[in-house]
């Protein structure tokens, strides 16, 4: 380093721990002395309303003073923007640290008159006007600060605010999940309902298994409105609970029981073939022939009919519905508490 040099870094060092701040002049205005030099040798520019000067995310080389005439910085994300005025500067960061990207636009916010001060330029005043750049640097420091500061509390309260949104958000997506369940569940067996199965089947082909076919089981309880003319319909419902619980028991995690309505339920399946289809046709009627309700006289014992069918692939639910339903029909026309169940090419009943 030249002595020169050394001798003006050293007197500006000198110069920025003295220079008292001036409290009459507002954050980015320059004092007449200081707008007398950069003006003295900064580059004038004409600047037309509208009209860009630097945009956002630009890499900057200079300082602008304003000589007449407003700007207004625009730096987006949330944050205000904010106008500066005749005899205020912007964009000095980079007379400090070297290149730097632009945090803003910086917009003519009418006729303007600009005077550029780029870093050499900088450089050579702080070796001939040290003290009067210690003091532009000291109050450009202290802003910098306190916009630093000020950046830091805006981002903490947005934040914050944002915590909150997102709480919120976890909050009504509950509310929503809870309510879309509420909507698919039968609220008595506590199985899905209509609306959950058709869901389901709209997106039947994410769930499929490799090597299976796809089956319907309907379920339905023998003389049900004997046992709610005898027994009363508390104990009805009861009787409907047990026998979705024996249903849910039959299906596996891939596999949709479900409460159609009434008496009647559904067991939508993917099994290896027909003989896996009759085994769970007949662990739900040995299940349901084995409950026992003993809050109607000399206990209940209950039984149900069962239809079922092979579904086709390229079928929809009226197909197997309407295939898994006479077969259901045929089971209940042999006397209930047995089975039937429709194979392509086949029969199979036992009761």
């Amino acid at each position: 380093m030249s002595s020169d040099k050394a001798e003006s870094t050293s007197e500006l060092a000198h110069a920025l721990s003295a220079t008292p701040l001036r409290p009459s002049l507002l954050p980015r205005q320059l004092s007449e002395d200081e707008f007398a030099l950069f003006a003295r040798v900064g580059v004038a520019r004409e600047v037309s309303q509208g009209e860009v000067i630097f945009r956002r995310g630009e890499l900057g080389r200079s300082m602008f003073i304003v000589e007449a005439g407003q700007v207004q910085l625009e730096f987006g994300d949330g944050l205000p923007d904010k106008i500066i005025g005749a005899r205020e500067f912007f964009g000095e960061l980079v007379l400090f640290i070297g290149s730097h990207t632009r945090v803003a636009n910086a917009v003519a916010f009418g006729p303007t008159t600009l005077r550029i001060v780029d870093q050499e330029t900088f450089e050579h005043l702080i070796s001939t006007e040290p003290r009067l750049l210690a003091q532009f640097m000291r109050r450009s420091f202290s802003y910098l600060v306190a916009s630093e500061q000020q950046l830091i509390q805006s981002l903490k309260r947005r934040n914050e605010d944002l915590m909150v949104t997102l709480d919120s958000l976890r909050q009504t997506r509950t509310q929503l999940s809870t309510a879309q369940r509420l909507v698919q569940t039968d609220e008595l067996s506590g199985l899905c309902n209509r609306r959950g199965l058709y869901m389901f089947l709209e997106r039947l082909g994410e769930h499929r298994l490799p090597g299976t076919v796809l089956a319907l089981l309907l379920v339905d309880l023998d003389r049900f409105k004997q046992i709610n003319d005898r027994c009363g319909h508390l104990v009805g419902d009861q009787v409907l609970r047990a026998i979705a619980e024996e249903v849910q028991n039959a299906a596996s995690s891939v596999d949709v029981p479900c409460r159609l309505g009434g008496d009647e339920f559904a067991l939508l399946m993917q099994v290896t073939g027909e003989e896996e289809l009759c085994a769970r046709a007949t662990q739900i009627i040995g299940a349901v022939r084995a409950l026992r309700f003993p809050g109607c006289k000399d206990g209940l014992a209950i039984t149900v009919s069962v239809g079922g069918s092979l579904c086709g692939e390229h079928a929809d639910w009226a197909v197997w519905y309407s295939d898994a339903d006479a077969a259901l029909y045929e089971a209940k026309g042999r006397g209930g508490d047995g089975y039937h169940v429709a194979i392509p090419g086949s029969v199979r009943c036992v009761v």
